[in-house]
């Protein structure tokens, strides 16, 4: 979705999701977690720039996607999910606004 290679199959998904009338979440950490990634694939090899920024534009302001606010519970309960032993804090913040919000969460993790 914002031009970071996740292989076919998921692309294709990620496509109809995108193409359907449901209603798509994100997050601010979803997207400092697609910028790590790019920095990662920078130094990697070949990136596609403009992609990558032609899709965060797509996500931040086409209207299609709606931000999650974060609230103060949202880190308290990340951080009990990494005493639990589950390291990836993104991923534990993800999974906290998703259950706070009663949302489907959907991660390639």
């Amino acid at each position: 979705m914002v031009g970071i290679s996740v292989g076919e199959e998921v692309s294709e998904g990620l496509k109809r999701l995108a193409e359907s009338e449901a209603e798509i979440h994100y997050s601010r950490f979803s997207i400092l977690e697609s910028l790590w990634v790019a920095a990662r694939t920078i130094q990697n090899g070949p990136f596609d720039i403009e992609s990558f920024r032609l899709g965060l534009r797509s996500v931040m302001e086409s209207g299609r996607y709606r931000k999650v606010e974060e609230d103060s519970e949202v880190f308290n309960d990340g951080l009990r999910l990494y005493m639990l032993c589950h390291k990836d804090m993104i991923d534990n913040v993800l999974y906290t606004i998703s259950a706070k919000l009663d949302l489907r969460f959907l991660t390639l993790d």
